[in-house]
């Protein structure tokens, strides 16, 4: 296993995406035939729009990249897995205001990608954290591997929040 990213990201309007293209990640594309899987987009090709609880401000994000698929861990309140294949030999990870950006170093093949959460509804409680204040305790974990492409699964949902996206999901608006 290899860490990509451990660090602070900004989301604004609760939003963040992984990139490998020209083409922007609209809401309502990310989440087309995912059926009720919500969270994490990737019905953009090269692209993956990732949802947070928090709509203004900065929460913990790891993102790693494992040989085959890691083993699921229980403890995260949220999580999602859908198929992602990069359609350019750059795939970052950018914050939605662009100041930041991660090199991703994925190849352009079949992937899969795990999405969890911890502390989603706190963030939403919250909605806005200036940068002098204290993390709400919300963490995101982005696990990417090589695999065949799959259908998008919901493996776990326990918080309002996420149960909000999961719905949306469902029948997006185009």
């Amino acid at each position: 296993m290899k860490v990509l990213v451990s660090d602070e990201v900004h989301v604004d309007y609760g939003q963040i995406f992984v990139e490998s293209g020209e083409d922007d990640c609209d809401l309502h594309d990310a989440f087309a035939g995912q059926d009720g899987v919500g969270l994490c987009g990737g019905g953009t090709d090269g692209a993956l729009l990732l949802l947070t609880g928090l709509r203004i401000g900065g929460v913990d994000f790891t993102a790693e990249l494992h040989d085959s698929r890691p083993e699921l861990d229980e403890t995260w309140e949220e999580i999602v897995e859908v198929p992602f294949r990069p359609v350019s030999g750059e795939t970052v990870l950018r914050q939605w205001n662009g100041k930041n950006r991660w090199e991703l170093g994925l190849g352009e093949r079949d992937h899969r990608v795990r999405y969890s959460a911890v502390g989603m509804d706190a963030g939403r409680g919250k909605n806005v954290r200036e940068d002098d204040e204290p993390p709400t305790g919300e963490r995101y974990l982005l696990q990417i591997w090589p695999a065949a492409p799959e259908p998008a699964r919901l493996l776990k949902q326990t918080g309002g929040a996420a149960a909000y996206w999961h719905a949306f999901a469902t029948s997006p608006v185009g």
